[in-house]
């Protein structure tokens, strides 16, 4: 009798040890996983500043590291839309500060002309 719990007893140990030596694994999948993907995100900025370093003038390119740290998903996007201009050819020189502007103007959600209604 005391023979057969010890199977039992082994038995379920077992199974805990491998459960958890499953879950431990998957674990370790999840997170190289991760870490790829942020290795990869972190090449894309890499690039991204790379080309704003020959795509934006000096004071344009402080303009938009000033929004970066600001809003870091913006910038990103900024970045992006400038990088798409220059390669359909819509950008001709170096993009200045005034043409930022007017580009985050044209990004930008207007607040102005959002309307209040009474009733």
């Amino acid at each position: 009798m005391a023979s057969t719990q010890d199977n039992e007893l082994n038995q379920l140990r077992e199974q805990r040890r491998m459960a958890l030596q499953q879950q431990l694994e998957q674990q370790a999948a999840h997170q190289a996983d991760a870490e790829v993907k942020a290795q990869e995100a972190h090449i894309v900025s890499q690039n991204l500043d790379a080309a704003m370093k020959n795509l934006l003038t000096p004071d344009a390119r402080s303009r938009l590291s000033a929004i970066s740290l600001a809003t870091p998903e913006r910038a990103q996007t900024i970045k992006q839309t400038i990088v798409k201009l220059n390669a359909e050819g819509k950008l001709n020189a170096m993009m200045n500060d005034e043409q930022l502007k007017q580009l985050l103007l044209s990004q930008s959600k207007s607040r102005r002309s959002a309307s209040i209604r009474r009733i």
